[in-house]
């Protein structure tokens, strides 16, 4: 792969890993190649412990059965408010 040879990854990845923020949007919504993905990897390496990373998927989750989260919502249980009705 030319891009090997030639250092180009190794300078884009340093060039995105100059940003103080790195955000990947829609990560996982098509396939990419085997290559992508390595590069994705080497981004995060690269970033680890120096710079913040973030992602998003709007992928839509199947899940079957009830949410037990939504019902206690729904209900007031599970819910901590952060707030205090005792203060004066």
């Amino acid at each position: 792969m030319k891009s090997k040879v030639d250092g180009s990854i190794a300078r884009t990845i340093a060039r995105i890993c100059g940003i103080d923020l790195i955000v990947v949007d829609d990560i996982g919504l098509l396939p990419v190649a085997a290559e992508s993905a390595e590069a994705l990897c080497r981004v995060a390496d690269a970033a680890y412990e120096r710079r913040s990373i973030g992602s998003c998927a709007t992928l839509t989750f199947a899940t079957k059965g009830d949410s037990h989260r939504l019902a206690e919502a729904l209900t007031g249980k599970g819910v901590i408010s952060l707030h205090s009705d005792t203060t004066e």
